[in-house]
């Protein structure tokens, strides 16, 4: 059963594609393997079909080709230097920066709880806690006007 939204958007398989996207950055953060040959892997050895492949991709090549532009935005809100965060959540963090900054069609709460729902799958016991941290200062910042506006009951 799809549960699309009226804009054809699927929640679900939009979150399977960020967990899938998460495994992927996550490879190729430790491989340095072409970026090409980590989505071919992806699709061909992941359940693909239940997620939304186009997604997938885009986060993974966004990321890929925004990283040096992703990082240094993100370092305002770290503590520690890109490289000393947890690859789990470094990755994480990456993948929703480039949400925030580069896909205003995703509300910022949905970029959030994503990012936290993975971090707690994937990352460290408490990795969560500091994902949602980094990214409420950041999304306040780089999403000044949605986050200020009075929330729809």
């Amino acid at each position: 059963m799809k549960h699309s939204r009226p804009d054809g958007v699927d929640p679900h398989a939009r979150s399977r594609a960020r967990r899938r996207a998460l495994q992927a950055i996550y490879a190729w953060q430790l491989s340095n393997t072409a970026i090409n040959k980590v989505i071919d892997q992806f699709r061909n050895e992941q359940d693909m079909e239940v997620a939304d492949l186009e997604y997938f991709e885009d986060l993974v090549r966004g990321v890929e080709k925004n990283l040096g532009s992703l990082d240094e935005a993100l370092a305002a809100f770290l503590d520690r230097d890109i490289a000393q965060v947890d690859p789990i959540e470094r990755a994480v963090l990456r993948i929703a920066t480039y949400e925030l900054r580069h896909r205003p069609d995703v509300p910022y709460r949905v970029v959030i709880n994503e990012a936290i729902e993975t971090t707690k799958r994937f990352g460290s016991e408490h990795g969560h806690t500091y994902v949602n941290g980094v990214l409420d200062h950041a999304a306040a910042d780089w999403r000044k006007a949605e986050a200020q506006a009075p929330r729809k009951p």
